[in-house]
C-alpha cells in the first residue's frame, strides 16, 4: 500500500506521549522535513510533552490534554476542525487517539500494521505501514515516514532543539563542576528502579575517574528522597537538580554530559537525540525494541536470561514486546556490570575524539 501523494503538501502526526516515544518521533518529523521541505506539518501532541520539542523547527503544535477528559476533546475539536491534510500519521495505538483521529479532516489515514498494534486502532485508518517484525520503536514510527515515500536507505538521526536560555541557565548551574556525568535513577514504574546502594557506588567510581556527578529527576518527594539517599550512602558531594529542571533544562545538561546512566526511562531518549551516550539498565523490557537507539550497545541487560526463565522461550520464541514481571529484579544487574560498560563508554568517547582531531 503506497500513499497517493508524491509530494504531500499538508501532514498531521498523531503522537501524544510519552517523553521517550516523542524523542523517537522528532527523528520521524525531521526524515520527513528533508524529504519535503515545503510540506507543512502539524502535530498533535499532549501538553507536557511540548514543552521538550516547542522549538521544532517548521512544526505547528496542537495541544491536546488527555487527563482533561470531554472538557479537552471539545477544546481540540475547536483548534483542529478548520485544518485539512493530505495525511494523517497516527503513531499512538491506543483507543484514545484512535477516537482524536476522528476529529482529524485527513485524506489519507495511516496507522499501524494490523499485526503491529491493538484497541482496534485499523477500524480508524484507511492505510497500515507494512509488518514489522522485530522493530525498535523508533523504527516503527519511521516506518511511516517511509511508507509514504522518505527513502527506503534513510538512517534514524536527530537535530533537537535546545533553547539558549536553557543552555545558558546549564553553562550557570554547573560553573567550574569540569566534567560531569548524569545519573537519572527513576523509572515511572518503581520495580524498574536500580538498587540505592549501587547507584551510590557508580557515584564514588565516577569521581575516583575523575568526573563530577550530576543527578536529576522529577519533583517528587520519592525521587527527591532516593537523591538525597544516593548522596548520603556515596559520602560524596553530587550536584543534586532533583526538581530543578524543566524538559528543556534537561536537555542542555544532557547536551554536554560525557554519559547517562538511567534505567528504561525518557531521560534515556532524550539523551540519545543530542548524541549523549547511555549506559541502559534493562531486566523488564527488551533492550532491543525500548533501549536507546543510539547506544544499545551499551545497555547492561538481564532481560534475555530473566525472560528464558520465566517463560522457557528466548527472545525470539516470544512475542517482541514480551515483558519481563516482578519485583526486585534489577538486583541482577551488578556494579561490576556497569562499571565495566563505564569503562568502555569513556573509552570508546575518547577515541572517537582523538580520532575527530587528528583528522
Amino acid at each position: 500500500m503506497v500513499s497517493q501523494f508524491s509530494e504531500p503538501q499538508s501532514i498531521c502526526i498523531l503522537r501524544l506521549s510519552a517523553i521517550g516515544d516523542v524523542c523517537h518521533a522528532v527523528a520521524t518529523v525531521q526524515a520527513i522535513q528533508k524529504q519535503w521541505p515545503n510540506t507543512k506539518i502539524t502535530w498533535v501532541i499532549g501538553r507536557v510533552e511540548k514543552k521538550l520539542v516547542n522549538g521544532l523547527s517548521g512544526v505547528n503544535f496542537v495541544e491536546f490534554e488527555k487527563y482533561t477528559g470531554l472538557a479537552g476533546f471539545v477544546r481540540f475539536r475547536k483548534q483542529i476542525k478548520h485544518l485539512k491534510f493530505d495525511i494523517l500519521l497516527n503513531m499512538q495505538g491506543s483507543f484514545r487517539a484512535s477516537l482524536i483521529s476522528t476529529q482529524i479532516n485527513a485524506v489519507e489515514k495511516w496507522g499501524f500494521n494490523r499485526k503491529n498494534t491493538r484497541e482496534g486502532q485499523w477500524l480508524f485508518t484507511n492505510r497500515q505501514i507494512p509488518f514489522l517484525k522485530t522493530p525498535h520503536v523508533a523504527e516503527g514510527f519511521l516506518a511511516f515516514a517511509k511508507a509514504i515515500g522518505v527513502g527506503a536507505d534513510y538512517q534514524l538521526n536527530w537535530k533537537m532543539p535546545v533553547s539558549p536560555t536553557a543552555r545558558k541557565w546549564c553553562e550557570e548551574r554547573l560553573a567550574g563542576a569540569g566534567r560531569y556525568i548524569i545519573i537519572s535513577p527513576s523509572a515511572s514504574k518503581p520495580e524498574r528502579n536500580w538498587l540505592t546502594e549501587r547507584y551510590a557506588e557508580m557515584v564514588k567510581y565516577s569521581q575516583e575517574k575523575g568526573f563530577a556527578v550530576v543527578i536529576c529527576g522529577g519533583p517528587s518527594p520519592f525521587e527527591r528522597e532516593l537523591a538525597e539517599e544516593i548522596e548520603k550512602q556515596s559520602g560524596s558531594a553530587i550536584i543534586n537538580l532533583v526538581g530543578e529542571t524543566d524538559l528543556q533544562q534537561m536537555l542542555a545538561l544532557l547536551e554536554k554530559a560525557e554519559l547517562l546512566i538511567a534505567p528504561d526511562t525518557g531521560p534515556a531518549h532524550m539523551a540519545v537525540t543530542v548524541q549523549t551516550p547511555v549506559i541502559g539498565l534493562y531486566v523488564h523490557s527488551n533492550p532491543e525494541r525500548t533501549g536507546p537507539y543510539l547506544y544499545r550497545h551499551y545497555v547492561v541487560s538481564h532481560y534475555e536470561a530473566l525472560l528464558k526463565a520465566q517463560t522457557g522461550k528466548s527472545v525470539a520464541e516470544n512475542s517482541w514486546g514480551a515483558r519481563v514481571k516482578g519485583i526486585g529484579l534489577m538486583e541482577h544487574i551488578t556494579v561490576e556490570a556497569v562499571k565495566s560498560m563505564f569503562d568502555k563508554v569513556i573509552e570508546d568517547t575518547t577515541n572517537q575524539s582523538l580520532s575527530i582531531h587528528q583528522a
